[in-house]
């Protein structure tokens, strides 16, 4: 025996067989991922819950991310969230991207300089912006919408438009690290474009 790990002859020919070779360099970097989801009053409730829900799932974190102006934020139908955080205390390193739900709290969100900041920086960095339904307005706050394709509830398209956004009127639209999708109907295929980007 030359230490611990010596096997005899026989056993390092079947040794193989039992214990698949493995790439550690890439076991080693694989990590779990991180997701901002942002909150405010007025946000809408399927667009919030079913992404923390389902990216639970998958094994990916999430985080409520809220503007600082409370602790719990109430949805249009007045059911409440959580921020586990505030704006003023995140580090955009810590994420691997971000959701931005619809209802009227993007209206709220895009007011605050700092999640407008936030954003731009993980679209710059090249991490996964996800925006459904209202939240195209935030996309039009932080300026990241100019020669890329994108959706939004219908409302809002010109805004989209007017913002150097080419429209498209489809369940998801991804256009490099944008997701972008139109309303509660669409959430399937919104979080399931978000996991194939984050599982790249």
């Amino acid at each position: 025996m030359n230490g611990l790990f010596s096997f005899s002859a026989s056993a390092r020919r079947i040794f193989p067989l039992i214990i698949p070779q493995i790439d550690f360099y890439s076991f080693m970097n694989q990590r779990v991922k991180k997701i901002a989801i942002l909150v405010e009053d007025l946000y809408q409730v399927l667009e919030v819950w079913y992404p923390i829900l389902r990216l639970k799932e998958d094994g990916i974190i999430t985080q409520t991310i809220g503007t600082g102006s409370k602790e719990i934020y109430g949805s249009k139908e007045g059911y409440p969230v959580k921020a586990e955080a505030s704006i003023e205390d995140v580090d955009p390193k810590e994420f691997d991207g971000v959701i931005i739900p619809g209802g009227f709290a993007p209206d709220i969100l895009r007011r605050y300089p700092k999640i407008v900041g936030f954003v731009r920086r993980l679209h710059d960095e090249g991490k996964v912006v996800a925006a459904i339904c209202h939240g195209g307005w935030l996309l039009v706050s932080a300026d990241i919408l100019r020669g890329r394709k994108a959706t939004c509830f219908f409302a809002i398209k010109d805004d989209l438009i007017a913002a150097g956004a080419e429209y498209r009127d489809e369940e998801v639209v991804v256009d490099q690290n944008i997701i972008t999708s139109r309303k509660p109907e669409d959430l399937t295929a919104f979080v399931l474009e978000i996991i194939r980007f984050l599982k790249k």
